[in-house]
């Protein structure tokens, strides 16, 4: 049986919500992940990265890396359909969703979040004001930036790869959540996403799991 390590405020909220668009049974492990249970053993013997989501599989084998977990949902359990029919439309919702987890996440949330793994917090770097301030200001530049892009990528479609829910969308939701949280607003069309999002009934029943319902 797969094993999801998930965290609060985490992306892997977007993977758990693949694991229950699928419907084949799972488990699933919770960590301090903000208090840095992950960087701990037994935890960092079983992903050195020292991050979620992750996940081990039924053969015991380790799976690591949002876009490779989604990616590998998706083809080992084709009858729920993550992945769009039309071969463009495939690569479009490739190209958005890892848009989304390496730089509006990677470099825009990761800034507002963890601004000290950007900038030193040292006495030189604070006159020049590059200080945490600065660099989550930096953050949320970077983030408003990259909605605004994937706003027109999304267009006036439903999903990011048509008129069905799949993979990109789950990445699509947990920066949608974190804009949400944030007060970061969303471009119209993002926020329309949002809400159908909210709707699903894999969404809500992971968003009671994580206590968030």
């Amino acid at each position: 049986m797969t094993t999801l390590y998930w965290g609060p405020h985490t992306c892997a909220i977007g993977i758990h919500v693949l694991l229950e668009e699928i419907g084949a049974p799972y488990d699933t492990v919770k960590l301090d992940a903000a208090g840095g249970e992950t960087h701990k053993p037994p935890f960092i013997e079983i992903n050195p990265k020292g991050k979620v989501p992750t996940i081990i599989r039924d053969d015991g084998t380790v799976l690591t890396e949002y876009g490779a977990i989604a990616r590998w949902l998706a083809t080992t359990f084709p009858d729920a359909g993550l992945l769009p029919d039309d071969r463009e439309h495939e690569i479009r919702a490739m190209e958005m969703m890892d848009y989304t987890v390496g730089t509006v996440h990677g470099q825009g949330f990761a800034r507002m979040f963890l601004p000290a793994r950007f900038e030193p917090n040292d006495p030189v770097h604070a006159t020049l004001g590059l200080g945490a301030g600065n660099v989550k200001q930096q953050g949320r530049t970077m983030v408003e930036q990259g909605f605004a892009i994937l706003e027109k990528q999304l267009g006036t479609r439903d999903f990011a790869g048509g008129d069905r829910f799949g993979i990109a969308d789950s990445a699509l939701f947990y920066v949608e959540r974190w804009a949400a949280e944030e007060g970061v607003d969303l471009p119209p069309q993002l926020a329309g996403h949002f809400s159908r999002m909210k709707l699903r009934p894999a969404v809500r029943r992971v968003m009671e799991l994580w206590g968030e319902a």
